[in-house]
């Protein structure tokens, strides 16, 4: 019976029941209101089924009018949506997940360069430690701690990451070897891959008793080292802005045995509408930080 009604009578049915009138649908898509009254009329007389009660001045769904009403609301948000995905506008709009501490240090103060050679973009992004499964179309890409096994999953490494020691400027001044973090206050990261004992082991060292602070995040190490409460043994890169501004150094650096190790990732589906769009941002993404682009797809 679908390939009998036509899309126009169900549109402006659509409208009328969602207005309470037939002026006003009218008025909404660009129509008179003797031709939505006529639309209407038809897609009744298919049905078989009165769908308003008419008066002067407004229309009122009839019991079969609401329940068409419904399902019509439904297939039209439907659609909305499926247009809006597939639009030109919306193939600009890049949707990324993140690492809380690579979004707040790497890729937030970085972004206003991006936004400006990219003007036909724009960037949506949301930040936790859950991996995203791409598997309700929520986001184009995902930049990760660690390295997710997922299977129909591009995963670019965004390069080694240099982990050492680091203070406030005044508190260096107490550090000059290795030994002397025995009698200093170290901060834990108690998320991260590298932490304090495979630094002491690196060093060839017993790792101490940990007391004092620790935190889930490494902004919030960052921060803490920055404000002379204690040494982080923290990323370089992620350290990178208060290392510039002179907040933190690193006093073991060139001393001690520093860690790298690949510690974030970039990943996303193998297939999709947004694969180009990725791959435009991953290419910024790695040569900001230091990193060869990605060869020709």
């Amino acid at each position: 019976m679908l390939n009998t009604i036509s899309l126009h009578s169900i549109r402006a049915f659509e409208a009328a029941g969602r207005l309470g009138s037939f002026r006003a649908a009218a008025a909404e898509l660009n129509l008179s209101p003797s031709a939505i009254s006529h639309a209407i009329v038809n897609l009744e007389r298919a049905l078989g089924a009165s769908l308003f009660e008419r008066s002067t001045r407004l229309v009122r769904l009839t019991v079969n009018g609401e329940t068409l009403m419904k399902h019509c609301s439904a297939a039209f948000e439907e659609l909305r949506t499926g247009i809006d995905l597939v639009s030109a506008h919306h193939s600009r709009v890049l949707r990324l997940h993140s690492a809380p501490s690579f979004a707040a240090l790497i890729l937030s103060p970085r972004l206003p360069d991006f936004l400006a050679t990219n003007p036909d973009i724009e960037v949506r992004i949301a930040a936790s430690t859950d991996y995203t499964r791409f598997v309700d179309d929520e986001f184009d890409a995902d930049l990760v701690y660690g390295k997710p096994s997922v299977d129909n999953l591009m995963v670019i490494s965004l390069g080694e990451e240099t982990v050492t020691p680091l203070c406030a400027p005044a508190l260096a001044q107490s550090i000059h070897q290795p030994p002397d973090l025995y009698k200093a206050t170290l901060i834990r990261s108690d998320t991260k891959q590298v932490r304090w004992q495979h630094w002491f082991e690196a060093n060839g060292m017993s790792s101490p008793q940990l007391h004092g602070m620790s935190f889930d995040r490494s902004f919030m190490a960052i921060a803490a080292a920055s404000d002379g409460l204690g040494i982080a043994l923290e990323s370089t890169r992620l350290a990178r802005r208060d290392l510039a501004e002179g907040r933190l150094v690193a006093p073991l650096h060139g001393v001690a045995r520093d860690i790298r190790y690949v510690g974030h990732h970039l990943c996303f589906p193998k297939s999709g509408s947004k694969r180009r769009l990725v791959r435009r941002f991953a290419n910024w993404l790695l040569v900001e930080i230091g990193e060869d682009p990605l060869p020709e797809a």
